[in-house]
């Protein structure tokens, strides 16, 4: 940011202000200039004027971007040109304050304080510690209906009535073929829970498969006996999932304006949102 950035932003803020009061930016800039008494043409950072119904006011203000707070110095040329040009009333703007004469000069010659203060990522604003502008709330409600493959029962047809097997964990669990091939426990069951994709959701299907000579084989053991065939059941589950989520959309501060006479203070977010302070 610049000086001609941090002038925009105090016009802008002027502006928004300015709708709900009658204020109007009448002049900016390097055109803005006023003649005073003497002969003498001033410029002005920026011209507003508002009116009472009968009589209408200007107000100039004087925007500093300045390192260094604000001395009597500044204060006495403002009210110079206020003096000159019959203007009403001078404002001057600063991002880093005032001095002590130049507060005292200031209220004596009835020249508005301003302090515009950008808040730096990571910094909060000293007196009510917020970091976020709060903008409103979003709510969306989800509809959502999720189908899953459930496998319910897994049961082995033994060759040896009531033949037990230490049975793993499925991944752990393979079946050997009569022509020595071995087929992993959970290809069977990837395959009838692509089946059940296909079904009724809350309809049980039963899958048999039918072995020949077969081994049901538990790699960590390397226990196995003999089996013929697997009974597979299954459903497609059909669950509801609608909810309702509550966002709240906020923006980041990004300035704070406080006037040191008339005891007001303003947050402006970067999308330029600007807020009274409520403590005011």
């Amino acid at each position: 940011m610049d000086w001609k950035d941090y002038e925009n932003i105090t016009k802008y803020i002027y502006e928004e202000l300015g709708r709900k009061t009658g204020v109007k930016i009448i002049g900016y800039g390097n055109t803005s200039k006023v003649k005073g008494k003497s002969g003498v043409s001033h410029q002005i950072d920026i011209l507003t004027s508002h009116s009472d119904g009968i009589h209408d006011y200007q107000t100039a203000i004087e925007c500093k971007y300045w390192k260094k707070k604000i001395n009597k110095d500044v204060v006495m040329k403002v009210a110079s040109i206020i003096e000159d040009t019959n203007i009403h009333k001078g404002v001057i703007v600063s991002k880093r304050g005032y001095t002590k004469d130049g507060i005292s000069f200031a209220k004596q010659k009835n020249i508005g304080l301003i302090e515009l203060k950008e808040i730096k990522a990571g910094e909060q604003n000293e007196k009510n510690k917020e970091t976020c502008f709060p903008i409103g709330e979003l709510i969306v409600n989800f509809k959502i209906k999720r189908k899953r493959p459930k496998i319910l029962n897994i049961k082995f047809d033994f060759v040896v009535t009531n033949q037990k097997l230490d049975i793993a964990e499925s991944n752990q669990m393979i079946i050997g073929l009569k022509d020595g091939n071995e087929i992993a426990l959970n290809k069977f069951l990837l395959s009838f829970k692509e089946k059940l994709h296909n079904e009724e959701p809350g309809k049980r299907i039963k899958k048999y498969y039918e072995f020949e000579n077969a081994n049901l084989i538990n790699k960590i053991s390397k226990e196995k006996t003999q089996i013929k065939g697997l009974t597979l059941i299954g459903e497609l589950e059909l669950k509801n999932m609608d909810n309702t989520r509550h966002f709240n959309i906020v923006d980041e501060i990004w300035f704070i304006m406080k006037s040191l006479f008339e005891n007001n203070s303003y947050t402006i977010s970067k999308l330029g949102m600007i807020k009274k302070d409520k403590n005011k």
